[in-house]
């Protein structure tokens, strides 16, 4: 996976006039046990930073985690000259409201370099008068950064001496993009008395997808508070000129599925089995158009499908009327599955999201739970299921990062040390029973309350069934490469461009099936139960083909969680 500097897996990306580099080594700096859970958090700043780039802030673990296993990035000026840098002081005062915007910002470009030392630091506050278990006071601080330019991190200290100007360095405004809160690390929560709050927050960018600019640094947001600002002091990178001279080329996207493909474990008792698309056509699906009675048969790409577009209800796919027929389709063809793969840039082009689907010709009906009572009922059930999980691999490095596991409307991002690692570099994913959302390790897993014991069973084990992707695999996507400019791209399936129903709608009698659930609870149950299962998705009782992976919002988007 070796290439050109800046290319993939070289370990350094260019971000138009910042080259950054991917920090795996910490020196822990202030660690503190208590707050929510009583776990607490440390605080490391990276080290052995290589000449010629600086650290931009310091990075945050929750002590939950089993072992150090963050990243942050340091970032170098490409265009650096010490003559530069003596014509243009950075503390100068530029009036920005004096000329136009496209003025101001080629003028910023030209004359300011595009890395700064802070003027100074605020002390955000202090851990002197916490209630927990900590060996020394910790410090935090908020970089000052001069006129048109912004911190990108804070800095932790053990003294109440302001960090040097030279700890970090701070981003000029234009090469910055705005970013948001990710997930909570720690917080003092209700440990200390009401006059010491802190949390520590994750952050990311905001506009997130295969088109956004916005580069994640590893660095934090605190505060002295339960609740972040808005906006956050802090800001991420951009990838101003959308470089995407990082991401894989054709061969080294059949090298990391090669290398990364799960494994896919169905259920033992599964009824319902994936099956290749060309399966389906060639097995007798067929399309439907409003106002005309004869279906049609597809052919075996789906090239007689209707192209583009958006789904404006005018076609669907949908079972023929043979029973033998229709019960060979339902039960999918596991020996014919292929995983369907889209390569995508991620987080700026920093990060490559390799999205495989997989395509069921029907999703079973659901079952609810009931404390210790399972109630088979028909919602769910729907022709055409589409599923994936989403591999999410450093173009940095070239290494698996994290997997997102798809679970009907949301999902969920899990890191590669909790996962369940099978052979070498490869995991296992599980593909719940009947309803087929992803999981990472084998379980029942209620969608629903918890502590009521109610909700939607999610089943999944390991069976004697089960897909390589490693090795069934067909990449369909990666629009990146036309980008590139490379002689070798992607020639995207006929079947991919339908972006209609890939089945029909079915209406079930919702009510009478709920009522009677919810007539066996014992009274005092029957409330937050009825309440429950009248939030469940409005699809449960009106269910209707989804449309293919290429009308789904995480084509192009960010996975929801």
């Amino acid at each position: 996976m070796e290439g050109p500097v800046g290319g993939f897996g070289t370990g350094n990306i260019i971000l138009g006039q910042i080259e950054v580099l991917q920090l795996l080594k910490f020196k822990r700096i202030w660690s503190w046990n208590g707050g929510k859970d009583n776990l607490g958090a440390t605080f490391y700043k990276p080290v052995e930073i290589p000449d010629g780039y600086f650290s931009l802030g310091h990075y945050c673990q929750s002590n939950r985690e089993k072992c150090l296993q963050g990243w942050i990035l340091v970032v170098k000026d490409r265009q650096l000259s010490n003559e530069c840098v003596e014509m243009c002081s950075v503390s100068q005062t530029l009036d920005m409201n004096l000329i136009s915007t496209e003025k101001s910002e080629n003028f910023v470009r030209g004359r300011l370099p595009p890395l700064a030392k802070p003027l100074d630091y605020t002390l955000v506050l202090s851990s002197q008068h916490w209630k927990g278990t900590q060996d020394i006071v910790g410090y935090f601080w908020l970089p000052q950064a001069p006129e048109n330019y912004r911190p990108c991190g804070f800095v932790v200290t053990t003294t109440p001496l302001e960090p040097s100007l030279d700890e970090v360095r701070c981003v000029r405004s234009d090469l910055t993009d705005i970013c948001e809160t990710d997930g909570l690390i720690w917080t003092t929560g209700n440990t200390n008395p009401p006059s010491f709050p802190f949390s520590v927050w994750n952050i990311r960018p905001k506009l997130r997808g295969s088109k956004a600019r916005g580069v994640s640094i590893g660095t934090f947001y605190c505060n002295k508070d339960l609740k972040p600002e808005n906006p956050l002091p802090v800001v991420c990178l951009k990838n101003v000129s959308f470089d995407l001279t990082a991401m894989p080329k054709l061969n080294q996207m059949h090298t990391i599925v090669k290398k990364y493909g799960p494994v896919v474990f169905f259920h033992p008792e599964e009824t319902f089995f994936p099956s290749s698309v060309s399966w389906l056509f060639e097995n007798g699906q067929l399309l439907y158009r409003r106002g005309v009675e004869a279906p049609q048969q597809i052919t075996i790409n789906g090239s007689n499908l209707p192209q583009g577009g958006s789904n404006d209800k005018e076609y669907w796919l949908d079972f023929p009327k043979e029973d033998g027929v229709v019960k060979r389709l339902r039960q999918g063809d596991l020996q014919s599955t292929m995983a369907y793969v889209h390569f995508k840039p991620a987080l700026g082009g920093t990060y490559t999201d390799v999205a495989i689907w997989l395509f069921y010709p029907l999703n079973g009906p659901i079952t609810v739970k009931v404390g210790a009572l399972n109630m088979p009922l028909k919602y769910g059930e729907h022709i055409g299921d589409w599923e994936h999980f989403t591999l999410r691999v450093s173009n940095f490095t070239g290494e698996l990062w994290k997997v997102y596991f798809s679970q009907h409307s949301g999902g969920q991002w899990v890191n590669t040390s909790d996962l369940e690692h099978i052979e070498g570099n490869r995991i296992a994913v599980y593909a719940a029973k009947s309803g087929h959302a992803t999981f990472p390790h084998a379980g029942n897993f209620l969608e629903g309350d918890r502590k009521l014991g109610v909700g939607i069973r999610n089943d999944a084990s390991r069976s004697k069934y089960f897909l390589d992707t490693s090795r069934k695999y067909q990449i369909v996507a990666a629009e990146h490469l036309e980008a590139l400019g490379s002689k070798d791209i992607v020639v995207e399936p006929p079947w991919l461009q339908y972006m209609r129903e890939w089945g029909p709608k079915i209406v079930y009698n919702s009510r009478t099936e709920l009522n009677r659930v919810i007539r066996l609870l014992p009274s005092k149950l029957r409330s937050p139960i009825e309440n429950l299962l009248n939030n469940l998705p409005k699809e449960l009782s009106g269910e209707q083909g989804p449309t293919g992976p290429k009308a789904k919002d995480n084509w192009y988007g960010d996975e929801r969680v």
